[in-house]
């Protein structure tokens, strides 16, 4: 493995390389100081993305660097002890990703010479090393590069959106890492390549773009539509089939709905999937969010989005299963009364209590209010070992922080209840992140 950094610490590249029982006294050591968290960062992305063997994971994609951006997006949120766990835990989980055999994975491909209209052509003939080695060669790299990338596979929901999401989020991770030269090289290159990459999935794209012809691009705005209007159009998505769906959708979209009501609408529906999955769907059906934080912020930034955009969200969150409303939990109140709802949530998410955790959510929001649940939601995803499901819970409260601002509070209220219900109801192992908290014991 190359060992590249800033600062090199030889005990730190090593745990990275192959890491052992001393990785986390490696990661205190390197991540000690005001820029120590950042530095143990830009180690990981620089040293272990090249070695990923990124080609055996597809059509999926491995959530390390995506968790990885997560965990500084949590870090307005979470105690200086709590963010240095978690981005303890996440780097490790980085760093057990399968690696490539010697000679065959991504640093073994040479640099080419930066040229968009080379990186264009091989993302729109599914050449990913191409794609990988001119984005090595751009000079100076800029978060319009990666958008650029994002733009260019704005039609492609292979993998339930992820290529899109990647692009943009590894901008956002290179911005937290204070935007180093050779590490928004390493970033863009794996987004080029996972962006060029095979399968490529346009079918939902294709459908609503039949239905749309002539549409006007969706202005981003706030909400306009009244509580019974983003109802129905919710249920729509939840209950309809997905060519009724496709049909209903792209109505509301033509009729000039404002980015606001489209994005409450989705939102509602995912929230109300996310309260009817099963625990081993929890993890999967809260991509849903992750995906439609992606949009808002896309949308937000641009302006404007394309009409198909929205129906191809409509389209994923209608892929998750919805149960009977009478089958769908609800929060139930502790025997014994909790004076503190704060640490009763946190208790009731680490026991595997999810109706009592909602009850606790509600109880919270009325009270401290949406910003103390959510810091309660970050610390109790930050607790979950990363390895298990995925990092799905802290892509999930980051999603949740990214979403909050541009929703109605009632909508924002349901969706933080849900994600109290789907923390407590896919809890893992926290052995990992109990021995992190050993190692850093008295850093911070």
């Amino acid at each position: 493995m190359r060992r590249v950094g800033d600062r090199l610490s030889t005990d730190w590249l090593r745990e990275l390389e192959a890491p052992t029982p001393a990785f986390f006294e490696a990661f205190a050591a390197r991540a000690a100081g005001p820029s120590g968290p950042r530095d143990a960062a830009r180690d990981a992305v620089l040293n272990l993305t090249p070695e990923v063997d990124w080609a055996a994971y597809l059509p999926h994609i491995p959530h390390g660097l995506l968790g990885l951006g997560a965990a500084f997006r949590l870090r307005p949120l979470l105690s200086p002890a709590a963010f240095l766990r978690l981005l303890a835990t996440q780097i490790h989980n980085l760093a057990h990703e399968g690696r490539s055999r010697p000679g065959k994975g991504l640093s073994s491909v040479g640099t080419g010479s930066g040229s968009w209209d080379n990186l264009a052509m091989a993302l729109d003939t599914h050449r990913p090393a191409i794609a990988w080695g001119e984005a090595l060669g751009v000079e100076e790299v800029q978060r319009a590069d990666f958008l650029r990338l994002e733009d260019r596979v704005e039609r492609d929901m292979a993998n339930v959106g992820h290529k899109g999401v990647l692009a943009r989020n590894l901008a956002e991770l290179w911005e937290d890492l204070e935007r180093p030269k050779a590490t928004g090289r390493i970033l863009l290159g794996v987004a080029a390549y996972l962006c060029a990459s095979e399968p490529s999935d346009t079918f939902w794209h294709q459908r609503a773009a039949r239905r749309l012809e002539g549409a006007a691009p969706v202005i981003h705005g706030p909400v306009a539509a009244g509580l019974d209007v983003l109802t129905a159009g919710a249920r729509e998505v939840c209950d309809s089939g997905l060519v009724d769906l496709l049909d209903t959708f792209s109505l509301r979209v033509k009729s000039g709905a404002p980015s606001g009501d489209l994005l409450a609408q989705l939102v509602m529906a995912a929230t109300e999937k996310q309260l009817d999955a099963r625990r081993d769907l929890e993890g999967k059906t809260a991509w849903n969010f992750v995906y439609l934080a992606h949009l808002a912020k896309r949308s937000a930034e641009a302006g404007s989005l394309a009409p198909a955009t929205w129906v191809q969200g409509a389209a994923l969150v209608n892929l998750f299963p919805t149960d009977e409303e009478e089958d769908r939990p609800r929060p139930v109140a502790p025997r014994v009364p909790v004076p503190d709802p704060r640490q009763g949530l946190l208790d009731a998410i680490l026991d595997a209590e999810p109706l009592h955790a909602m009850f606790h959510a509600r109880a919270l929001l009325a009270g401290d209010g949406e910003d103390a649940l959510l810091r309660v939601l970050a610390d109790a995803a930050a607790s979950n070992d990363p390895a298990f499901n995925h990092s799905h819970q802290i892509l999930a409260v980051a999603a949740a922080a990214d979403l909050a601002p541009h929703l109605p509070g009632t909508v924002r209220a349901d969706l933080l209840t849900a994600l109290a219900k789907s923390l407590a109801n896919s809890q893992g192992s926290t052995d990992l992140g109990r021995l992190a908290e050993r190692a850093l014991d008295g850093a911070y």
